[in-house]
């Protein structure tokens, strides 16, 4: 039984319409890395990219204390310039090294109930530098439920579109991915279609189910990748290619 406080998240990928959503629930002892690995996995995120998660510190805690004061004494009680805007959780190993951010903290020791505990709390989650992937993160409720089974979480109760495709240039890339494939003809769409090695593309489809299913076991593929630096083996590979469904 679900023993633990659970988090409910509501989590949105930025600078791409129509939007990208899911909304899942997970226990208050999952790391800041594993919230990481399963927000990857829900967007279809490979794990072949550094990524990091910022909390929105200032601006959390500006929010709390505003239940209890007016905006001109929070700011008179505590000035912009003394609370850190924000605090960055990465996963730091061998393989990260040369990215190191020394005011960074190690996302593999925090848990997320030690970095968010209101409902309306904010955090990002950066992916691939490059691209510039970028998802809002919104804790929703914290909540007890002593008769959920607790191999039932984490799970995702709702959603909405595919998530991204790796290397395609971030989301001006994926609207470009977008268009070709709706419209089916042209050179650009046919360059796609070699490059990704098939010609049907839906980026609105979303199987609750099969996410589901895939939040189970994905996650703890992405960890041993990032802390340990382990390759897949060829069970896993199938797995994040779907061959189980064929």
């Amino acid at each position: 039984m679900a023993s633990l406080p659970i988090y409910q998240f509501y989590v949105e990928l930025q600078d791409y319409t129509p939007i990208i959503w899911r909304r899942f629930q997970v226990l208050g002892n999952v790391t800041a890395a594993r919230l990481g690995y399963m927000i990857m996995t829900m967007f279809e995120m490979q794990a072949s990219h550094l990524f990091c998660i910022d909390v929105m510190y200032r601006r959390n805690f500006y929010q709390a204390m505003g239940k209890s004061f007016s905006a001109e004494e929070i700011e008179k009680l505590f000035p912009p310039d003394k609370i850190k805007e924000t605090c960055r959780y990465e996963v730091q190993n061998q393989m990260t090294v040369d990215f190191d951010d020394e005011e960074a903290e190690n996302a593999v020791y925090a848990k997320i109930s030690q970095l968010v505990s209101n409902s309306g709390d904010e955090m990002v989650l950066f992916y691939d530098y490059g691209d510039g992937w970028e998802v809002s993160i919104t804790l929703e409720k914290i909540f007890e439920d002593k008769e959920l089974p607790g191999r039932e979480l984490p799970r995702v109760l709702e959603g909405n579109g595919y998530g991204i495709i790796e290397d395609c240039g971030g989301p001006g890339g994926l609207n470009k991915l977008a268009r070709a494939f709706k419209k089916k003809s042209g050179k650009q769409y046919w360059e796609f279609c070699n490059w990704l090695g098939f010609e049907e593309l839906d980026l609105t489809s979303f199987d609750v189910d099969d996410m589901n299913y895939r939040l189970k076991k994905v996650p703890r593929i992405y960890a041993d990748a990032y802390e340990l630096g382990l390759e897949p083996t060829k069970q896993s590979l199938n797995l994040l290619m779907r061959k189980y469904k064929k």
